[in-house]
This record gives C-alpha cells, structure tokens and sequence, in this order.
C-alpha cells in the first residue's frame, strides 16, 4: 500500500494511505486538541448535512498526548479546479443551512470556540491602505449599499470559517462532495462562510447560495465587504513579501470576490 505525502501546512502532517484514506498526525498538543474536537464536531454535524464530511475510521496517540486520525477519503477534485454547477449551489446552500440548524449550544458543548463578528469599520481602514500599496487602479472596498455593518445585528451560528476552494470537493458534475478541514469551526459571523464562497465561486454564485439558504441583501453584502477587504489586504502583504502565498490563487480570488453583484448596484 502505497503511502504518499500531502503538501499541506496547518497544525497537522497528512498522507494519502492508498486509495481511500487519509492519515492525519498532529504536530502539537493544540493540534491535537483540534483534532478531536474537529472528529467530534463532524460526527455531531453530521446528520444535520445533505453533502459529505470526512468520516474518521481510526484514531490514537502516535506518540504521548499527540492524536493521528486515519479518514476516508472524499471523492471529487478541488472547486479551484472544477466549477460549481447550479446543483452544486444547491449542495452549497444547503451546507449554510445545515450549520444555521446545528444547535449552538451543542455546538459550545463540543468545545467550538466563539468568535465575535469582525468590525466592518476597522476592516475597510486595513483595505484601503491595502489598495493604496497596490496601486492597481482598484478603488478601496465600498460598501454595497444594503451592508449589515452592526457587530449588534450579526446573527451568530456554526460556521466552517475556512471555505476556501480546496476544502470544497466538486464531482464531475458540478455537484459538491464533500467539504473538508473542519478545524477552524467557530460559533460566530455566518456572513465568513459566505465570503469563503465567495472567494471559491464567485461573489455572484456565493450571493445566490446564500440567497437560496434563506439568508437576506444585509448579511450578503456584509460578506461581500469581507471578502473584498481580505482578498486586497491578502494581496498587498503578498506583493510585498509579507506572505509567501501563491500569487496567482490570490489574485484569482480576488478577482472572484470583486464580481459585481445586484447587491452592489445603488
């Protein structure tokens, strides 16, 4: 059986274990933490989910108080690498749902940490200095104009936190199979999950997603302003050697996030 490295940073090291599974190492005790909270929080979401999770097959300490977890392995290719079709928004939407219907105390009880919503004000600030050290000719992230900017009126949920295209699976056709890398879950700011779409497929796709699992124009462009200042601050840091991020991908997702949308007209 063959057993192959997997190019992944993180608080863990990872290997293909043949053909359908995953060996994942912890690096440190917080790694560790992490992990077993990760399994127990996927076993728990579960049944509240209409796309796969990894589902772990084994577990153990490969060395004192460092976990390892052998999943199964997802089929499907990165959504950086295939496109989402219409019936992979609907998988996508019901992804949102699903983590808006966990219940947020069993969710705490799991030990998922909080995470208060991001101050729109402050974020816009960091991005335009972005821009400014970009000198793209892109203007500083507006806001689009139904924008929940509150921190008050933020609804708070189980969120992914991290839905960057390599943790979405995408089968051949368009439909998604899984979602990976559930370590950075929070109780939080639904609107980052949106904004993690949006930077995958696109503000517009990301926008009808979210559309779709019922959330309204306020959240939606609040995710829009998320991901724009990200994505500008993302680049800037990498174009003067801050971050060691590949640039295309940065670039991609920036572009992404910047589609206009019927949210951004006045």
């Amino acid at each position: 059986m063959d057993v192959l490295p997997i190019e992944e940073g993180g608080d863990h090291h990872a290997w293909w274990v043949g053909a359908g599974h995953v060996l994942r190492m912890a690096r440190d005790q917080d790694g560790s933490v992490r992990q077993l909270r990760e399994i127990a929080l996927r076993d728990a979401l579960r049944p509240f989910l209409a796309v796969p999770v990894p589902e772990s097959v084994a577990t153990g300490e490969w060395a004192p108080g460092l976990t390892y977890s052998v999943d199964g392995r997802l089929l499907g290719v990165s959504a950086e690498e295939r496109a989402v079709s219409p019936g992979g928004e609907a998988d996508l939407a019901g992804l949102l749902t699903g983590l808006r219907s966990f219940p947020v105390a069993k969710a705490a009880a799991l030990g998922v940490p909080a995470s208060p919503p991001r101050d729109l004000g402050v974020l816009r600030v960091s991005a335009a200095e972005a821009a400014g050290r970009l000198d793209d000719g892109r203007a500083p992230p507006a806001d689009p104009p139904a924008a929940t900017t509150a921190t008050a009126d933020v609804p708070v949920s189980l969120v992914h936190n991290d839905l960057k295209g390599e943790h979405l699976l995408v089968g051949g056709s368009g439909r998604v199979t899984g979602v990976l890398d559930w370590t950075d879950a929070v109780l939080g700011d639904p609107a980052e999950d949106i904004a993690g779409l949006a930077i995958s497929i696109g503000a517009r796709a990301a926008v009808r997603v979210a559309a779709l699992a019922g959330y309204g124009p306020g959240l939606c462009a609040r995710a829009l302003r998320l991901c724009r200042c990200d994505t500008v601050i993302l680049l800037a840091a990498r174009l003067h050697g801050e971050d060691d991020s590949p640039l295309p991908l940065l670039r991609a997702q920036r572009d992404r996030a910047w589609e206009p949308t019927p949210l951004d007209a006045p």
